[in-house]
């Protein structure tokens, strides 16, 4: 399902910082590599940088130890998507799919003579985004909904996308 425009990422943004995103990451790390950064000067040179590129707060974002997270190509991606913004009367049916794409997105089978496009090969790296979303435009949001539940019989299972959004959507009215 194809959500709005307003809900939905702004690929072209992200697509256009990226690269150069990716490039300040690598030569922080070479120059950190090379010469330390004991004073933390290029650390905040670094922050500034992409900070004026993307207009985001760098304190969420472990700029110096990429290598322990997920990598830096993955680091620039959700650095260079624009956050998600608050958008008015969202629907049940757009709520739902916000959090199947949560808890099980999965891309239609990749054809491996087709090159990859950049909302392809970063799809699964959105979760981030659509958690954000959530918060800002639900206010019932808790992020536990997406966690192992007990049952009464004390058996844990994963909740379903229609349990997370009937609590989200009840606890929002």
């Amino acid at each position: 399902m194809t959500l709005r425009n307003e809900i939905e990422p702004q690929w072209e943004m992200a697509k256009k910082c990226y690269p150069e995103i990716l490039r300040l990451i690598l030569a922080y790390t070479a120059h950190c590599d090379e010469y330390g950064d004991e004073d933390n000067v290029e650390y905040r040179k670094l922050e500034t940088q992409l900070h004026q590129l993307t207009g985001k707060d760098m304190s969420h974002y472990n700029l110096w130890e990429w290598w322990e997270g997920e990598g830096a190509e993955v680091l620039a991606f959700r650095i260079a998507l624009p956050n998600p913004i608050k958008v008015t009367s969202i629907s049940k049916v757009e709520l739902s799919e916000i959090v199947r794409r949560i808890i099980g997105w999965s891309i239609p089978h990749k054809d491996p003579n087709k090159e990859e496009t950049f909302e392809e090969q970063w799809q699964d790296y959105l979760d981030d985004y659509y958690r954000q979303f959530i918060k800002i435009n639900f206010k019932s949001y808790k992020p536990e909904y997406f966690n192992r539940q007990k049952d009464a019989v004390g058996n844990y299972y994963d909740p379903s996308v229609e349990e997370i959004v009937g609590k989200i959507w009840k606890e929002n009215k």
